[in-house]
């Protein structure tokens, strides 16, 4: 026992000592200064600031309030989730800090359940050597996504828009952040006026200025003298995205530099994007950059997401997106705390957690080498050229971001890379495949170097998606689900041999596996690597960076039921092959999975559908069952007791038992292919479509049988921007839809039709000219304005007739100051088989006298015919 009390003191001193040296270090570093080029340099050292990270909100308003709901210990929850922000490289955290929960309507800090939250948060990143840029004010309400309830602060009395002129409310942010400054962190013992890690202050989030530019000033100077008057000598910025027709007056205001944001898929589509992307985030064009280089301005990011997307290439692009605009440190948004991760409650049109989604986690872990390793304005052409930039690449059909240096190799998917210099790798992190790991699991995996000839490997759980997290969501819904499962793992490094040693070394994990051929079974933990013959001088209790050896975590098994996906295939061609995909995840896996089903020729089918691993089930229904009419069929699932589960109607029971009452099956058409391919239908995907929504869009039905037609009336062209009110008016209204699921089973057709059949009409008593056109996989754009009637009938543009047109940025994104198209150098020709979307556009070849007028059309369907 005094053994064991003088072990733990010991601990106890180094962890102190090891947190000081932290503290040192960074106070070693001083404050940040903005030079003449305004450009962050720490003050003593003069090395360029920079840094990479994530917003993240436990502290605060849903999520805190979920963890009570859960039961969940939030400083633990904390500690965990701050364990992943280290070993995804993160150095740098942001936040909107929920004023309304911490102040009182006059501005009054309170201290409360929430303050110290967050300031046991701080001290957790401090501790890691994670710095931080803290925006005091917020404006929110307590609620997102729930209702905001009664809170006591001054956001909640006088809401932003008042926030922002009211004296009152005013005078009361004064008092607040005068007060939130001075406040001194009860855990690191230091103000957060003088808290060496602190990188910057933002005043607020998001503020929205309307009115005259010498009101703006004014309010900025104001913040800013409050913010002064504590004595803190931090940069101070101001978020200038939302209305920079402002841009001189928030800088005549006092600010050292100014916070911007990046949503180039836009917010809140309700379910995945689907198509290439990167021509969305080929660059971050600030229009205003001389304005910066007039005040010698710097600029940060403060949130990004490429939002409703569920696939890894995108993320390393935008950051070099932002190095290229000069912009020198930058925060994703946001990161879900693992606890929600099942359900991706807090903002269901981002979804971000090392476990729950390991891909897209490790594209994070790209950007931060991004950040620290590609110059500031540097240059890499246009996509697709700057799909390699330095040590990265990013590749869209592989779903994959990559980085190679001498001595990190980083990868989201599998990879034919070899690493650049296998003798000097220190690090190496992963998901899938490559040439020195290979993995059959579905979770990352991190291998550090701790010597010659030993390793440190850490192996996180499965990760599988059972539902739309995009959706609306809920606690009640799961959306993602963690499995615990032994997997296949081979490491091939020389120095390592061929039958190395393998050890667990964290806590409670008592797997042990024997090495055979570089190969090996493993579980998720953290394991010490080690070539055969090396001495054990190692413990899981040495440093680790800023953690030890042995530490690990990971949340427990979710997967308490049987999940089942499944999507069938809507129409295919006759004579062709039918692929049915199917994913199933329980906590024991299936005996077996068939299929059953007919065509309409009443010619019957049972299959085994064979498991690929990575809980996907394939089978292909031969050509001779896809006849002319439908197929029908029913998937069956054997369970380990024998019993069975029948789908799509998801019940117990088998199909032919007979009480089974709901034998529904799925149904998939079968048509010649001399049939149209069918793009758009308005009764089926008017939701679906990629537009800015107006209250004048209705779908209505038509005389026709299940029939509808999507009405789309435009009073005006052009609406001003209160966010952008200097910018160049931009006459054109645009909409897109993805069209890769309609054209996925009639891939054998395509190249047959010779025609693109539009059925609609103008909504006005004057015909309407309307640009059709089809988006490539590689962002070029081809098209043809053709002129509707009022008439409801059927235009036709030949293939052969469309052109080069300007591809629009579709989803808008935000901030609305970035380029309306995608300005590129393609010099590709049409190529059917590579169709991804369709655009269409009110505003090409317009009249100067039409471009101010109303307009509007009727859509029923598009089709190729």
């Amino acid at each position: 026992m005094k053994m064991n009390n003088l072990l733990k003191n010991l601990c106890s001193l180094i962890i102190i000592c090891f947190g000081s040296l932290i503290l040192f270090a960074q106070e070693s570093k001083g404050d940040v200064i903005v030079d003449k080029n305004g450009v962050m340099l720490w003050k003593n050292t003069k090395e360029e600031v920079k840094g990479f990270g994530v917003n993240y909100t436990v502290p605060f308003a849903h999520a805190y309030r979920s963890a009570k709901r859960m039961g969940v210990d939030v400083k633990k929850a904390i500690d965990n989730d701050v364990y992943h922000f280290t070993r995804l490289g993160f150095d740098l955290y942001r936040v909107h800090v929920w004023d309304t929960q911490i102040s009182d309507s006059i501005g009054n800090l309170l201290k409360n359940e929430h303050l110290d939250a967050f300031d046991y948060l701080v001290k957790k990143l401090k501790e890691n050597k994670i710095n931080y840029v803290i925006t005091p004010i917020a404006f929110w309400g307590n609620g997102w996504p729930e209702p905001d309830t009664e809170s006591p602060g001054f956001s909640h009395k006088y809401g932003k828009a008042d926030c922002l002129t009211n004296p009152e409310a005013i005078k009361a942010q004064h008092n607040y952040l005068y007060q939130f400054l001075n406040h001194v962190n009860p855990y690191t013992k230091v103000a957060y006026k003088v808290d060496p890690s602190v990188i910057a202050f933002e005043v607020s989030n998001e503020p929205h200025h309307r009115g005259q530019g010498e009101e703006v000033t004014k309010f900025v100077k104001g913040m800013v003298a409050a913010m002064r008057k504590t004595g803190t000598k931090k940069p101070i910025f101001y978020n200038m995205s939302h209305a920079v027709q402002f841009m001189d007056d928030y800088f005549k205001g006092n600010v050292q530099g100014g916070t911007f944001q990046w949503y180039p898929t836009g917010l809140g589509y309700g379910k995945e994007l689907s198509g290439n992307l990167l021509p969305n985030v080929n660059d971050y064009n600030m229009p205003f950059e001389s304005v910066f280089k007039k005040y010698n301005g710097a600029k940060l990011v403060y949130e990004f997401d490429a939002a409703d997307v569920g696939r890894s290439y995108i993320y390393p692009a935008m950051a070099r997106s932002f190095r290229s605009a000069g912009i020198q440190i930058a925060t994703h948004f946001s990161y879900d705390p693992t606890f929600l991760g099942s359900y991706n409650t807090e903002y269901n049109t981002h979804y971000m957690n090392l476990n729950y989604t390991p891909q897209k986690a490790l594209s994070l872990k790209i950007c931060a080498e991004v950040f620290h390793e590609i110059p500031l304005y540097s240059k890499f052409g246009t996509y697709p050229q700057n799909t390699s930039f330095g040590n990265f690449r990013v590749d869209y059909k592989s779903d994959l971001a990559e980085y190679n240096s001498d001595e990190k190799f980083f990868y989201t998917n599998t990879t034919s890379s070899i690493p650049k210099n296998t003798s000097s790798l220190k690090e190496i992190a992963g998901f899938g495949n490559s040439s020195t790991i290979q993995y059959d699991g579905l979770g990352a995996y991190f291998l550090d170097k701790i010597e010659e000839g030993v390793w440190r490997l850490e192996v996180m759980p499965d990760a599988v998606w059972v539902d739309n997290p995009f959706g609306r969501n809920s606690l009640n819904k799961t959306v993602g689900v963690i499995k615990w499962e032994t997997h296949q793992m081979r490491i091939d490094l020389n120095n390592l041999g061929v039958n190395f040693n393998i050890e667990a070394i964290n806590q409670g994990n008592s797997f042990s596996s024997k090495v055979t051929d570089k190969s090996f079974q493993i579980q998720p933990g953290t394991y010490i690597v080690s070539k055969q013959g090396s001495l054990k001088k190692w413990s899981a209790n040495d440093a680790f960076k800023t953690n030890t050896l042995g530490a690990f975590y990971a949340p427990e098994v979710t997967v308490g039921q049987p999940w089942f996906q499944h999507k069938a295939t809507s129409v295919v061609t006759t004579d062709s092959e039918l692929k049915l995909t199917v994913q199933y995840i329980a906590p024991q896996e299936p005996k077996d999975i068939t299929v059953t089903g007919y065509n309409s020729h009443r010619k019957y089918f049972n299959l085994n559908i064979e498991a690929l691993g990575s809980y996907k089930y394939q089978v292909t229904i031969p050509s001779e069952y896809v006849t002319e009419g439908f197929i029908n069929y029913n998937i069956l699932v054997k369970l380990p007791d024998d019993s069975e589960m029948t789908f799509p109607s998801a019940k117990k029971g088998s199909l032919y038992d007979w009480d089974f009452y709901d034998r529904s099956p799925y149904k998939v058409a079968v048509v010649p292919n001399e049939n149209p391919i069918v793009l758009f239908n308005a009764i089926e995907d008017s939701d679906e479509l990629v537009r800015e929504w107006r209250p004048t869009f209705k779908l209505i039905p038509t005389k026709s049988n299940n029939e509808a037609e999507y009405q789309m009336s435009l009073d005006k062209l052009f609406h001003p921007d209160n966010e952008n009110l200097n910018a160049t008016p931009i006459y054109d209204y645009s909409f897109k839809h993805f069209i890769i699921d309609k054209i996925k089973g009639r891939h054998a057709s395509i190249n047959s039709k010779q025609q693109l059949v539009f059925k609609g009409r103008s909504l006005t008593n004057k015909p309407c000219k309307l640009q059709i056109a089809f988006v490539l996989d590689d962002g070029s754009s081809f098209g043809k304005v053709i002129e509707i009637g009022a008439e409801l009938k059927d235009y036709s543009i030949l293939i052969d007739d469309l052109k080069p047109v300007k591809t629009v940025t579709l989803p808008r994104p935000y901030p609305s100051f970035l380029p309306y198209v995608f300005e590129h150098n393609n010099n590709s020709t049409f190529d059917i088989t590579k169709i991804e979307s369709l655009q269409f556009s009110i505003g090409p070849e317009l009249s100067e006298e039409a471009l101010n007028a109303s307009h509007g059309i009727g859509i029923v369907n598009v089709r190729l015919e």
